[in-house]
């Protein structure tokens, strides 16, 4: 299979600064990437990087198989880009904006229309944008970054202003992109978002590459103690603090439910004993560490 991105070693200083420090890593086409890291991390450099706004100061990077920053226009066509702050001429139609992008895209205008309408911005196509509110000028901005059907699409903050249907509509575009081979990397601090939208997810910390994997991936090298909350009969607090209590952390209870911090190690015994209480336990959920709590140990210096 052949790589859509390859970064080798990428450094870039600003003056006595490091943007980035000695990154690393492959993307492959139809994947879904997560790229994370606090304010100032690296996360807008990399992705400049990407798209040849910028040159490394050491390293190398492959984008659609050329260099991006020296590369033709055939490759840049097949490249897609929200920046965080969207901006366009205010003077212009939402219709005007698209057009002019399509034709240094050199795409055939025709398929405005139907970006507007996959954006829903069909009845504002023709008012100034001057007119249009936040959410409107993003779902703008990701209609531009959409023309050409591009193989590598780079979203930095691309949920800002919209409401939480349009971020349904949003992450259904990105996976039908994804299933036709496309690949597409997501920088965003909305965490709980990504979690279950992505396959794969690189953490940035003081311009290095400090985690890189799935989630699961990333969940077994942390260790970090997934929660088991039961719900119980009446009266069953004894009981299943007898039963579970040596077997995990120390546990929460209240009322009818209660909730154990357990290792991986710990899981499966928690489990079993639970089923030993019979009729005692009336519902179990296991909920394994968030992609908030992995950003939050790796950042701390769990390196994986």
């Amino acid at each position: 299979m052949t790589s859509l991105v390859e970064i080798s070693h990428i450094t870039k200083r600003f003056g006595s600064v490091d943007g980035v420090r000695d990154i690393s890593f492959v993307l492959q086409p139809g994947q879904t990437v997560a790229l994370v890291g606090h304010n100032g991390a690296g996360k807008t450099t990399l992705i400049k990087l990407m798209l040849g706004l910028l040159r490394p100061t050491e390293g190398h990077i492959r984008v659609l198989g050329e260099d991006p920053a020296t590369g033709g226009p055939e490759a840049r066509r097949k490249l897609g880009y929200l920046p965080e702050s969207v901006s366009f001429n205010t003077a212009l139609t939402g219709h005007e904006v698209l057009a002019f992008y399509a034709r240094l895209k050199s795409e055939p205008l025709d398929c405005i229309g139907p970006l507007l309408d996959r954006v829903g911005l069909t009845k504002a196509a023709d008012r100034r944008i001057g007119t249009y509110s936040k959410g409107m000028r993003q779902r703008l901005g990701l209609a531009q970054a959409l023309i050409g059907s591009p193989r590598l699409l780079l979203l930095d903050e691309p949920t800002t202003g919209l409401d939480p249907g349009l971020r349904m509509e949003f992450y259904e575009i990105i996976g039908e992109l994804r299933d036709r081979g496309a690949t597409v990397v997501l920088s965003s601090h909305v965490l709980t978002e990504l979690e279950e939208r992505t396959e794969r997810v690189i953490i940035i910390s003081g311009s290095r590459l400090v985690a890189d994997g799935t989630i699961d991936e990333l969940r077994r090298i942390a260790e970090l103690p997934a929660k088991v909350r039961f719900s119980f009969a009446h009266g069953g607090t004894e009981r299943l603090r007898d039963l579970i209590g040596a077997a995990a952390k120390a546990g929460t209870f209240n009322g009818q439910w209660a909730e154990f911090d357990v290792t991986p190690s710990q899981k499966i015994e928690v489990l079993r004993r639970a089923a030993a209480a019979g009729d005692l336990i009336n519902d179990i959920d296991v909920i394994p560490p968030s992609l908030d709590e992995l950003y939050a140990h790796f950042l701390r210096g769990g390196a994986a």
